[in-house]
């Protein structure tokens, strides 16, 4: 990169909404590290957000309300709009109407984009948009990104991502709105929620597993009959797509997500690996499980960025397991100010 390049994304503005948030928090510490000025809002109090930085300028706002996204937006080059009501299964299942409120969000930031001139709109959508059909069996089928049409998406969150591309998608064409869009599947990581309800499957089984290895348990519950297949993607990997999809020339919603698809129990059975321990699985066929299979089918950012996400799962998954380890002690000791659920970093 040229000096002049480096002053540039050095000038560059961005906002991050969902900053508080666990993709969001690690998005702002790239931007941060790069120095770019950076904006960064979320719902949430200041102290209860993932990562906070005190170099930037964090902002405590609802974005559901069109006034706040007027100001959030106000000045800024760059949005990458994270920002929506979600977290695991459980959450996504009970919640529908909460999660198709999050249109609001999206159609204000549009709108504040337009108004205010920005050059660059991300909106970070979900494999939850995909065709239901598609998804029944446990074979684990290679989403393609056509594959969500004819449209029968996950009911509330997966309808109001997919409201949410089109609506980007029709102010890009009738505005001229510079908009990217890229369907996450499954994100994990540290610095993220690993207990409460709102937690993501790696997440939950890293914490019943250290539960059951310092309680000197030995059984493990899984929602499902562990069938259910997946890909989890490391979140450094969607950082670094989410940047080279925002820089890109690709104009309709494109996949970003691992191709390593793993049932529940071969999850279950490399986070074991490394916790150097085995238990007994108890199977809550009662529980929300989401479809039987799902794994993201990468044709196409290959073609477009010659990249996709390479993180293996037991790397990704050893790294996540020891940061859930240390909060999981911390809580344990009454530690609050490492352990909650949002800790600020300097």
């Amino acid at each position: 990169m040229s000096g002049e390049e480096r002053k540039l994304q050095k000038d560059t503005r961005v906002l991050v909404t969902g900053a508080g948030g666990f993709i969001g928090g690690h998005l702002v510490a790239e931007f941060r590290k790069q120095g770019k000025r950076v904006r960064a809002a979320d719902v949430k109090p200041l102290d209860k957000w993932y990562q906070r930085f005190d170099d930037v300028e964090n902002l405590h706002l609802d974005l559901n309300i069109k006034q706040n996204c007027e100001i959030a937006a106000k000045g800024v080059d760059e949005i990458y709009n994270l920002a929506a009501n979600m977290g695991g299964m459980g959450f996504i299942e009970h919640n529908k109407a909460l999660c198709m409120l999050s249109v609001l969000i999206n159609t204000h930031m549009l709108q504040a984009a337009l108004n205010h001139g920005c050059q660059k709109y991300f909106y970070a959508s979900s494999a939850c948009v995909y065709n239901a059909d598609k998804q029944k069996t446990f074979a684990a089928p290679s989403l393609k990104e056509e594959d969500a049409y004819p449209a029968m998406p996950e009911d509330g969150y997966g309808w109001e991502k997919l409201f949410s591309e089109r609506m980007c998608r029709h102010f890009r064409e009738d505005f001229g709105l510079y908009t990217r869009v890229a369907r996450f599947h499954n994100v994990y990581g540290p610095w993220g929620t690993w207990f409460g309800g709102r937690e993501k499957a790696p997440a939950a089984i890293c914490r019943k597993v250290i539960e059951a290895k310092l309680q000197g348990a030995h059984e493990i519950e899984i929602w499902g009959s562990g069938d259910q297949t997946r890909s989890f993607m490391f979140a450094d990997d969607c950082v670094k797509g989410i940047e080279l999809i925002a820089n890109s020339q690709i104009l309709e919603p494109i996949n970003l997500g691992s191709t390593e698809a793993v049932s529940i129990n071969q999850l279950v059975d490399v986070v074991e690996g490394i916790a150097g321990i085995k238990l007994k699985r108890s199977y809550n066929l009662s529980a929300p499980k989401g479809v039987n299979g799902r794994n993201s089918e990468n044709t196409l950012i290959k073609k477009y960025l010659n990249w996709e996400p390479d993180t293996t799962l037991q790397a990704g998954l050893e790294k996540t397991y020891a940061w859930i380890y240390d909060q999981y002690l911390a809580r344990e000791r009454g530690d609050a100010g490492v352990v909650r659920e949002s800790s600020a970093a300097g």
